[in-house]
């Protein structure tokens, strides 16, 4: 893109330097030449009145008189009547000459030639000197090119990166802007398709779970009442229930593997973690901001903690909840890690909290709905860090609502997703 910008531009400018820049070269050349022969032509004419006069008064041709209208060391004068020798003053006759005629009254002619080697000298310093001009054009359109090309190419590069981050499911919005008003747009436009996107993602993915857990409910209850059957005294009856079990089952590790399947789609670009390392980081970039406010960013991480998900997804998400703290609430800030317990030994727990009056009651079941805001703000984040750990196969849920405590729930690590460990073999018993 910058290549082909650089390039169009380029073409632009040279073509129109030569456009202008040949006429005008072929002008300078004709203006030396005809100030020259007009020169030459203003001395004729005052060397032909002064022969006129002398002719006229009978007086005897004096070259002396005419040397001064002759250029010294360069001019030949010619001065030709009818029935007399021709009267030459000057240098020797050359090859390449400028000329110029004029007649004289009483019958005769004037010719004053000028040797055209200086002329010529002239016309090419004048010619240099436009294409000199061309030139510096040239290479002064080659310097604005080159700056717009990467002025333009930057921030399209940086659109197709964006565009590329959301067609992969990375819903983050970019605050990014590039002071041209058309760029401006299209990124104004994938902030709204993100958040868009984000909110259809997540309302297909309750929908997947909703059905899902309607189907297993259901499920269940058929595998129940086909496990009754199975002990009825009928024979066929039983074989019949039995097989339908069997079927059933099948179709609840169907159904399990396929909901396994779009957890592993949507986590795509999850990776192991080091929430450690990852929250510390984030912290010192957020500390900061914080401390402008004159408010505390406390962090707590319980050491060796590893968690599946997108790095770049994390930050946004536990950004999100830092900015929203700092904005709605009020006092210091906690941070914390931790492991989810004996009743969620498959999850780490993020948790971000503060010391403000809380989220109002009738705000709380919708605090995660676009749109939905408390503070006169957009309404956004709260949905599209939902959407973010959601797409990495967490949950984010407000723990409570007094104190205001923001708790993500992210999905441990298997042995299959740590690359280049080698983790033991279970044991069974012999």
């Amino acid at each position: 893109m910058r290549r082909r910008i650089l390039l169009a531009i380029l073409l632009a400018v040279t073509v129109t330097a030569c456009a202008l820049g040949i006429p005008l070269g072929y002008t300078a050349l004709a203006v030396v030449e005809s100030l020259t022969t007009e020169d030459l032509q203003v001395r004729v004419q005052q060397i032909a009145a002064t022969l006129d006069d002398d002719i006229a008064h009978n007086r005897p041709i004096d070259l002396r008189r005419l040397e001064l209208g002759v250029p010294e060391g360069r001019g030949r004068l010619t001065v030709t009547r009818p029935g007399e020798p021709e009267i030459v003053y000057g240098i020797e006759a050359v090859e390449d000459m400028v000329r110029a005629e004029a007649d004289i009254v009483n019958r005769g002619k004037v010719t004053l030639a000028l040797d055209a080697a200086p002329v010529r000298t002239r016309q090419t310093q004048v010619a240099a000197l436009v294409a000199l001009v061309v030139v510096l054009t040239i290479g002064a359109g080659t310097v604005v090119a080159m700056v717009t090309a990467r002025r333009l190419a930057r921030p399209l590069r940086h659109v197709a990166e964006r565009a590329s981050r959301l067609g992969a499911g990375d819903f983050r919005l970019d605050r990014a802007r590039y002071d041209l008003h058309e760029l401006d747009q299209v990124a104004e436009a994938l902030d709204d398709s993100a958040t868009a996107l984000a909110q259809l993602v997540q309302r297909e993915r309750d929908l997947v779970g909703d059905v899902s857990h309607q189907l297993r409910s259901r499920l269940t209850a058929l595998q129940l009442r086909l496990e009754a059957l199975t002990t009825v005294h009928d024979e066929d009856a039983r074989a019949e229930a039995t097989a339908a079990l069997e079927q059933a089952e099948r179709l609840a590790d169907v159904l399990d593997e396929l909901l396994a399947a779009a957890r592993e789609a949507r986590a795509v670009g999850a990776e192991p973690v080091d929430l450690s390392l990852e929250l510390t980081m984030l912290a010192e970039e957020w500390r900061g901001v914080f401390r402008a406010e004159g408010r505390a960013l406390r962090v707590r991480l319980a050491p060796g903690l590893l968690a599946r998900v997108t790095p770049a997804r994390l930050r946004e998400a536990i950004g999100v909840l830092l900015d929203n703290a700092l904005r709605h609430g009020a006092g210091a800030v906690s941070l914390t890690a931790r492991g989810g317990g004996p009743a969620r030994a498959d999850s780490v727990v993020i948790e971000v909290a503060d010391t403000g009056a809380g989220v109002p009651d009738e705000l709380a079941p919708h605090i995660f709905d676009r749109g939905v805001s408390g503070a006169g703000s957009t309404g956004l984040g709260l949905a599209l860090a939902r959407a973010l750990v959601d797409s990495d196969g967490g949950r984010l849920e407000l723990s409570t609502a007094r104190p205001p405590t923001f708790s993500v729930f992210l999905p441990v690590p298997k042995a299959g997703n740590v690359r280049g460990v080698q983790w033991p073999a279970e044991r069974s018993p012999r």
